[in-house]
């Protein structure tokens, strides 16, 4: 296994590829933790409305 990089601020630099690289990456992570986020309270909403839902129909009956 060869290394391909030598130093810490080479990788950092990615072969003068750093400015598309790293925002794709940063672009992506976003991404996904906003998806998370939103799933998450998302859920959050569904279980608020069945337990308002259950409530609702165990008064009623």
């Amino acid at each position: 296994m060869t290394v391909q990089f030598h130093s810490m601020a080479q990788f950092l630099a990615m072969g003068k590829y750093a400015a598309y690289v790293w925002p794709s990456y940063g672009l992506t992570l976003l991404a996904v933790v906003l998806n998370i986020a939103w799933a998450r309270r998302l859920l959050a909403q569904a279980k608020t409305e069945a337990r308002r839902r259950l409530a609702a129909q165990e008064q009623a009956a």
